[in-house]
């Protein structure tokens, strides 16, 4: 692992008392995580082909919705903390309005936030225990590609780097079991995860 202390990003430990906390609802989505530029969206878009329900990434969505009324990305993600917040409290309202018990893909989760907040340079335990409303039946992270600009993102290597390591430390702090998925093709990818759900009953 890199060493990040001297970095600008924020890696304060999540706080041991809130990592106690019990989540208040079980459901059955899968999350399929990673850094920026890993292919999440590529994997969530084959999924939704084949008939399996998805959630879009939040920010995503929200940086196209306001790019569409004319507003630059420059305005959008200038100030990155308050972008930040503005993802974690959407993130916040859509997803209580999904149905627990049916099986759902999301492109990032909530928990997503609490690194991107690292990146942001506020601490993650802020919101930290806002992660505990929803436990998610599997998170996958999948290893990233090399960083391209996209009209979307605005982050660069470094930070895609940053984010590679810090979504699976987050992840794995509060309590999950993070599957790895290899830097492989989109098919073999899609299958490893179709695979891996079935060996689990999930499928």
């Amino acid at each position: 692992m890199r060493d990040w202390s001297q970095s600008p990003f924020v890696t304060t430990p999540l706080d041991p008392a809130a990592l106690r906390h019990p989540f208040a609802r079980e459901t059955r989505w899968h999350v399929i995580t990673g850094s920026i530029c890993c292919g999440k969206t590529t994997l969530i878009n084959r999924l939704a082909a084949l008939g399996y329900r998805t959630a879009p990434e939040v920010a995503r969505g929200y940086v196209e919705r306001e790019l569409a009324r004319g507003r630059a990305l420059e305005e959008i993600r200038g100030d990155t903390a308050a972008f930040c917040r503005k993802v974690k409290d959407l993130t916040l309202d859509f997803e209580p309005g999904l149905p627990a018990e049916e099986p759902i893909f999301f492109d990032r989760a909530l928990p997503d936030c609490l690194s991107f907040y690292r990146f942001a340079g506020l601490d993650p335990n802020e919101m930290v225990h806002q992660c505990f409303r929803n436990r998610y039946a599997t998170v996958f992270h999948l290893a990233r590609f090399a960083y391209e600009e996209d009209g979307v993102r605005i982050e660069g290597d470094v930070a895609s780097e940053f984010l590679d390591e810090w979504v699976i430390r987050d992840y794995e702090a509060l309590g999950y079991t993070v599957v790895r998925v290899p830097d492989i093709p989109t098919d073999d990818r899609l299958a490893f995860v179709l695979e891996y759900l079935k060996g689990q009953g999930s499928a």
